[in-house]
C-alpha cells in the first residue's frame, strides 16, 4: 500500500474505525514482526510486541501528525517497545533464522531458491555486527528507510547514522568477501 493510502487509513483509525486497523495491520504486520523478531529473538514475544505495536496505532492515530512516513512511525514505536521488552529480560542478541523464516510473499520461487543458498553465511556475517550496526543494517535495507528516516526512528543524528552506515557496510563488505560471497543478492 502507499503512503498516502497508509496516512489514510491512520485518518480513519484516528476516528475508531475498525476496519482500518485491520486493513493497517494486514498491510504491515508481517513486515513489523520481523523487525521485533530481529530485536527480541522470541517468536512469542515479538507476535505480542506486534499486536501491540497495531493497539498503540488504535490508541494514538490521532497524534500521528504525517511528518514522517506511516512505516516510519510505525518502525519506531515497534523498535520502542521491542527496547522496552529487551530492557526487561537479559538476552538481547538478534536471530535473522526465525525471523528469515516468516514468508512475505514478496520474491518469486525462483529467487527466494537463490536466496536460501547464501541467506545462511549471510546471516552469520551480520551477526558478526555490533548491535547498533545491525540496527542500522536492519533498517536500511531489510526495512527500506533512508537516513533522516532511521535518524527519527533511533532518535540519533542523520551523520550518526551515516557513519555507523559506512562502518557496518565496510565490515560486512569484509566478512563477505572471506565467506567467498560477491556483493548482492541472489
Amino acid at each position: 500500500m502507499s503512503d498516502q493510502g497508509d496516512r489514510e487509513l491512520i485518518a480513519r483509525i484516528a476516528k475508531k474505525d475498525a476496519t482500518a486497523v485491520q486493513a493497517l495491520f494486514t498491510s504491515h504486520q508481517t513486515r513489523i514482526f520481523r523487525f521485533i523478531m530481529r530485536l527480541v529473538r522470541n517468536e512469542a514475544i515479538a507476535e505480542e510486541l506486534c499486536n501491540e505495536v497495531f493497539l498503540e496505532v488504535w490508541r494514538k492515530a490521532g497524534t500521528y501528525k504525517g511528518q514522517s512516513a506511516v512505516t516510519t512511525w510505525l518502525l519506531s514505536i515497534a523498535r520502542n517497545k521491542a527496547i522496552s521488552q529487551l530492557r526487561k529480560r537479559a538476552e538481547s542478541e538478534l536471530d535473522e533464522t526465525k525471523a528469515a523464516q516468516v514468508p512475505d510473499g514478496q520474491d518469486t520461487p525462483d529467487v527466494e531458491y537463490a536466496k536460501q543458498n547464501k541467506a545462511e553465511i549471510m546471516r552469520s556475517c551480520i551477526d558478526q555486527l555490533s548491535p547498533a550496526h545491525k540496527e542500522i543494517i536492519d533498517l536500511v535495507y531489510y526495512q527500506e528507510k533512508a537516513v533522516n528516516e532511521v535518524s527519527e526512528i533511533l532518535d540519533i543524528p542523520p551523520a550518526t547514522v551515516k557513519t555507523r552506515m559506512f562502518y557496518a557496510r565496510k565490515q560486512l563488505t569484509e566478512s563477505f568477501r572471506a565467506a567467498g560471497i560477491e556483493r548482492g543478492w541472489p
